[in-house]
């Protein structure tokens, strides 16, 4: 019995990391929500039908498991470029845009970390995904948002375009990590920052200068009614 039981505990670690493994493949393919639990199981080689539940608790716990490392890594290299750029006077909107994008496009390397970039496009791609599901939690993003508000033109500041940035950004990283493999992404990473940096950048218009101004207008009406 007693080595029936030492067979069970070495073998507990090898079935959550092929839960992962099995994870991180079905995710990026079909969509976290695409593929059932009993699926992971069985693309695992998991002979029990709880193998989810037994080392992660549930699905949310397990999509964490999966991005972890990969949010390590990436967090690592931005947080090496946001210090350089904190101590500078006045970083340049292209050089924030960069801190966004290439720590993450550097996952274009690695056969997981396309399937991390695939994922990550998805969650991003719905805000109520990011609040539910936190996938940035505890990385160097808010870092990065903190940092590119204090330098972004005050007029863009209504405008939740960091946000829109880093939908653009993970979209497209994303879309990329999901076609054909290419040997050199540095044209399609430095156009990347191009795009992320124009978006940034954008001159406000008139029209939206107005309709911002109409709606603040109907929040403080609507505040003095209440």
């Amino acid at each position: 019995m007693g080595a029936t039981r030492s067979s069970r505990q070495s073998a507990e670690p090898n079935g959550r990391k092929a839960l992962i493994e099995a994870a991180r493949t079905l995710f990026a393919e079909r969509g976290i929500e695409g593929v059932s639990i009993r699926e992971l199981g069985r693309a695992a080689e998991q002979r029990n039908n709880n193998a989810v539940q037994y080392h992660f608790g549930d699905r949310e716990a397990l999509l964490h498991a999966v991005l972890a490392p990969h949010n390590e890594r990436v967090g690592e290299r931005r947080a090496a470029l946001l210090e350089d750029l904190e101590a500078a006077a006045a970083p340049s909107i292209r050089s924030l845009a960069g801190a966004l994008v290439r720590p993450s496009a550097a996952m274009l390397e690695e056969a997981d970390g396309r399937d991390y970039l695939r994922i990550v496009a998805e969650l991003v791609r719905d805000p109520a995904n990011v609040r539910r599901r936190g996938p940035f939690d505890g990385t160097e993003l808010d870092r990065w948002n903190r940092l590119t508000k204090r330098h972004m033109a005050e007029s863009t500041l209504p405008l939740h375009r960091r946000f829109s940035a880093m939908n653009l950004c993970f979209s497209e990283l994303g879309r990329r990590a999901a076609a054909r493999r290419r040997g050199d992404h540095r044209l399609f990473v430095s156009d990347l920052v191009d795009l992320v940096t124009g978006l940034l950048c954008a001159e406000v218009s008139e029209e939206t200068f107005r309709l911002l101004d109409e709606r603040e207008r109907e929040r403080r009406a609507a505040g003095s009614a209440a």
